[in-house]
């Protein structure tokens, strides 16, 4: 079911120069998501988050949240609508002259919850994001991955059922990044909250998300599953993220020792799932068939529980025995492409 729907979403800025910030976006992110969207900075992917709890109104097109338009919806509707979406920044944006406790209490305190209640639920979210004995520090007194904490908890407050993470962990050093998105990925299993997640890293996307879409000046220029768009790019600069994290070219001190061979060869670039290793594979196309191979390239990602395995393999041998090897690699369920140098 579409917990978000965006249809034909065109936003405008107007000043000095007009800015097309978005060009006709159409997404549906579905009820329990990590959706993430990716781009470089001015893609437009943090004025399309915000168009989701209705920070930034649309020039046209319309956002709908379980099924209603927000646009059609009065101010007194669209407050309960929002009370449904959380929202975590890059800088944290904590009050350093209030406690932890305070801070996660503002949400609570604006609803007119009671103290006790109020009590309660601090002391759970807190607990909940590891920082229960921090609770009468102050965020100066805090680390950057410990007020991201605090900021997911102030977030969670209202018991939301969508989160929007506009570049969380960019401030970050990679170790307390991972612990982030561990924390962000368990709100969504344990606590069944539809994550959006916008970031310009591709390392973000591949650890928690399980879908992806792509921007580019305004536009969404593929989205699709990650496992998808990980091991099958479709557009120049999805393979540029995606080769961020997966250098999947020959390398160019190889090349040109290849180019200089004189024995007949190709190269394949072979893609796998659910393998743990690529050995048996070689090995096996070794042994069967009259060739020589060279891995010049292999690299292996874990993508929602999901092993890819990506070789870059040379072919040394005739033409119809690189044949039999590329029947035998589909043959075995993998998927190939030649790569040309």
């Amino acid at each position: 079911m579409s917990l978000i729907r965006l249809e034909h979403l065109t936003k405008i800025f107007d000043g000095k120069n007009k800015v097309e910030a978005l060009n006709d976006v159409s997404l549906e992110i579905e009820e329990g998501d990590i959706y993430g969207i990716i781009g470089y900075s001015g893609a437009g992917k943090s004025t399309l988050v915000r168009m989701i709890n209705a920070l930034e109104v649309p020039t046209s097109g319309k956002v709908f949240v379980e099924d209603q338009c927000l646009g059609d919806l009065s101010d007194k509707e669209l407050r309960t609508t929002r009370k449904k979406i959380g929202m975590i920044f890059q800088q944290f944006n904590l009050l350093n002259s209030k406690t932890i406790y305070n801070n996660v209490a503002i949400p609570l305190k604006l609803n007119g919850v009671g103290k006790a209640d109020i009590d309660k639920r601090v002391d759970e979210l807190l607990t909940f994001v590891g920082l229960a004995d921090r609770k009468n520090a102050y965020p100066d007194q805090l680390s950057g991955g410990q007020k991201q904490r605090v900021g997911i908890a102030r977030a969670l407050a209202n018991n939301p059922s969508i989160l929007l993470c506009d570049e969380a962990t960019s401030a970050l050093d990679p170790k307390t990044t991972e612990s982030i998105l561990d924390l962000l990925k368990e709100i969504n299993e344990k606590l069944n909250v539809t994550i959006i997640v916008i970031t310009h890293e591709m390392n973000v996307i591949r650890h928690i998300c399980n879908k992806v879409a792509v921007m580019d000046y305004g536009k969404v220029v593929e989205n699709g599953s990650v496992i998808d768009v990980f091991t099958n790019p479709q557009t120049k600069i999805a393979r540029e993220f995606v080769g961020n994290l997966i250098h999947d070219e020959v390398p160019a001190p190889l090349v040109p020792g290849i180019r200089a061979m004189t024995e007949n060869y190709k190269i394949l670039r072979i893609k796998m799932k659910n393998t743990e290793h690529t050995e048996p594979l070689l090995w096996e196309l070794n042994t069967k068939f009259e060739v020589k191979t060279n891995l010049l390239y292999c690299t292996i990602s874990i993508i929602e529980g999901i092993v890819i395995g990506i070789m870059l393999v040379l072919f040394a041998g005739t033409d119809d025995e690189i044949r039999k090897c590329e029947e035998y690699i589909l043959k075995c369920g993998e998927q190939y492409e030649e790569v040309e140098l």
